[in-house]
């Protein structure tokens, strides 16, 4: 077994490891709490691996003796489950199908990684528009476009690439479709949660550039791509008014409203997925990340084309059609979300850090457009480099966050946070905005 202290060592001979300094120590990190297996500290998780892990670590009820038994199974063998099925399988694609997709939402494809998710919920649109319009009108399929906005991340590979614009070495250099970008009419709040900025004037600007897009690409458009919070690209919120003009603007030019869930989804916002925050029905949801298994589900409107993917044999497939270990998991912390009454919980959490990031924002003055939902929850400072600099001060009090857009602050908290967990993230918060710095 490797020292703790050689890993990194190790690691730079074979790879670039330029993330976390610490080591996790994965039987010592419990709830909320990363254990540092070099060091012996403990950090307060506010990172959750990139919005990952939503019931903590080590959830008592993962130490089930017949939970482990099925995940040291399921992780010796790894069947092609886009073939190859199982109980295990059908034990999970039951309890997402019934408990967590809403209901109306039949069609169900799962696969490994969040990108993928995105990717192949483009297919599903582009497979649609094409036979919806003709196949000989958009040139094999050639011709159809993504409508998406600026400041979106939605994955690194083939198609997303194309959506994808915040941080440019994530993009740059690597050949990319030409596909209409429009303007991101993000929210801004003041102190009291009160929009402060001219939003409809925002949103004015956005269905100019939608239009325009819809009439330089008349009937090509095969899906209209959003995150209904956009993570990377600064935590930026949008208006319910916004999200249902939007659906009215896939329905009239024969387009897929795709949301694209795989940071908010999965209970992290109090509710199972996001969108049902606004009430306006996607036409399919991309997830991932805390779902452990990452896929789409769609609803009727695909249905309107008879031979669409999910019914026409390996239009969309991949070799383990997800990975099974990672349904078993899935399956588990559905139950413990129930069972624990999690989304409630990390609710009512995310309302208390909101409150009393305000506060601080209130005393200290460097801190604005403090905003969020569950889990989610972002603030932003007045610069780059002094939100770079909280990040280090927050990192050197063992509180995990992450950097959102060009000066905002994210942090992803686990589903199981409690009152005092917040309570000591708020104080480390305190101490290290620009005011403590």
């Amino acid at each position: 077994m490797i020292d703790p202290k050689n890993v990194h060592a190790t690691l730079s001979r074979h790879q670039l490891a330029d993330g976390l300094s610490m080591v996790m120590d994965l039987e010592k990190s419990h709830g909320s709490w990363l254990h540092d297996a070099v060091t012996g500290e403990e950090y307060l998780d506010f990172f959750t691996c990139f919005a990952s892990w939503p019931v903590g670590y080590n959830h008592p009820a993962t130490l089930d003796p017949e939970f482990c038994s099925a995940i040291e199974l399921t992780g010796r063998n790894k069947p092609a489950s886009s073939d190859l099925y199982t109980t295990y399988m059908a034990e999970f694609v039951e309890a997402f199908a019934t408990r967590v997709s809403p209901e109306g939402f039949n069609h169900h494809f799962w696969v490994s990684g969040g990108s993928l998710a995105v990717e192949n919920a483009l297919k599903v649109a582009f497979d649609w528009k094409a036979q919806k319009v003709g196949v000989d009108r958009v040139n094999d399929g050639n011709d159809l476009v993504v409508l998406h906005f600026r400041q979106a991340f939605h994955g690194r590979s083939g198609y997303t690439l194309s959506v994808t614009n915040t941080v440019p070495d994530k993009i740059a250099l690597f050949p990319k479709f030409d596909w209409p970008r429009v303007h991101n009419p993000a929210i801004e709040f003041d102190l009291e949660g009160n929009v402060c900025n001219d939003i409809e004037a925002s949103e004015a600007e956005t269905w100019a550039e939608i239009e325009a897009a819809c009439e330089k690409y008349k009937n090509r458009v095969a899906a209209i791509l959003i995150e209904p919070l956009q993570g990377e690209g600064g935590d930026n919120h949008f208006r319910t008014e916004f999200f249902q003009k939007l659906r009215g603007y896939a329905d009239s030019e024969e387009a897929l409203l795709i949301f694209d869930e795989v940071q908010t989804g999965f209970f992290g916002s109090g509710k199972p997925w996001y969108w049902q925050h606004h009430g306006v029905r996607p036409d399919v949801v991309a997830f991932g990340k805390k779902s452990q298994i990452c896929g789409i589900y769609a609803g009727p409107r695909v249905d309107e084309v008879t031979d669409n993917v999910f019914v026409r044999s390996s239009r969309i497939n991949s070799t383990w059609g997800g990975n099974l270990v990672d349904m078993v998991r899935s399956t588990k912390f559905i139950e413990i979300i129930e069972e624990d009454n999690l989304a409630d919980n990390v609710a009512a959490r995310g309302q208390q850090l909101v409150g009393g990031l305000r506060g601080i924002a209130r005393d200290q003055g460097h801190i604005s457009n403090v905003r969020g939902q569950g889990s989610m929850v972002a603030f932003t400072l007045e610069s780059p480099e002094q939100r770079d600099e909280c990040i280090r001060q927050m990192h050197a009090r063992q509180l995990l966050v992450l950097a959102s857009g060009e000066q905002a602050i994210r942090f992803r908290m686990p589903l199981v946070v409690t009152e005092a967990e917040i309570d000591q993230a708020l104080e480390r918060i305190a101490d290290c905005s620009p005011a403590g710095v």
